[in-house]
């Protein structure tokens, strides 16, 4: 575990321990025992060059790749190896570097997919709980309706998604995760297509799944984006986490710099 930079909270509970995890694809080790940890209510950030393990990281905390040795616990429990529907329903979410819809659909059935409880995805148990079954999906309708008007997509409900920007896509990843209510959210360069006006939008829309008690880990290397929404802030280099703290205090520590926030301004 790299020195902490900023001092830190040490007796909260992490909702997300990340111990010596590694993932090697050949000879290739693209996670080299990371270890981080992310506190219950933050939105935390993490950086580095590419090819520092930071998505594969993300890939196996949500379940879409098996670690190969180490831990993942998720509010004190382990979730590494376990499938990504399972680690979904245990309450972690992540978006991908490219936003995913169901292009066919409206942007309100896009929606009403997340906010459909599990009782009400069997036929079976809608059968059994037909009485109920009404009132269930007018609840989902309620809540798919206010996380439309949320993010600013209300007067778009009845569009195809596909039709969408790439922002408005990222807009609409964002109502479904909090129509879904998990407890972490994991987003892979949400930036990524977005112009600087939805940018600002973005940026909102991940305040406002916080403000809700979601804890956010956010990758990205638009790094004036991640000064503005993160801290702590986790670097990570040749697939270890390397240091941890604010963006200012990260700026101060040589090993950062050479390892990336040097090459960054050089690149400005």
């Amino acid at each position: 575990m790299p020195e902490a930079t900023a001092d830190r909270d040490a007796g909260a509970e992490p909702i997300l321990v990340v111990d010596s995890v590694v993932k090697h694809y050949g000879g290739v080790h693209a996670v080299n025992e990371a270890s981080l940890t992310v506190d219950q209510g933050t939105i935390t950030g993490l950086i580095g060059p590419n090819g520092a393990g930071k998505s594969t990281l993300l890939e196996l905390i949500s379940g879409f790749q098996r670690v190969d040795a180490g831990r993942i616990m998720f509010e004190g429990r382990p979730v590494q190896n376990l499938p990504a529907y399972a680690v979904s329903r245990r309450g972690i979410v992540r978006t991908f570097q490219a936003a995913r819809e169901w292009p066919a659909l409206t942007v309100m059935e896009n929606v009403l997919l997340a906010a459909t409880p599990r009782e009400a995805e069997s036929v079976w148990r809608a059968l059994l709980l037909r009485r109920q079954l009404a009132r269930i999906e007018a609840e989902a309708r309620s809540r798919a309706r206010e996380m439309l008007h949320e993010f600013g997509l209300y007067k778009l409900r009845d569009e195809p998604s596909g039709n969408l920007s790439g922002g408005q896509k990222r807009l609409l990843e964002f109502a479904r995760i909090a129509c879904a209510q998990p407890r972490l959210v994991l987003l892979d360069e949400p930036q990524t297509g977005v112009n600087p006006v939805l940018g600002e939008r973005m940026a909102e829309a991940i305040r406002t799944l916080n403000a809700t008690g979601v804890s956010v880990v956010l990758v990205e290397h638009n790094l004036s984006f991640v000064e503005k929404l993160c801290d702590p802030v986790w670097v990570m280099d040749l697939g270890k986490a390397i240091a941890v703290g604010s963006m200012s205090t990260l700026r101060r520590n040589s090993a950062v710099v050479d390892a990336y926030l040097g090459s960054v301004a050089a690149n400005a």
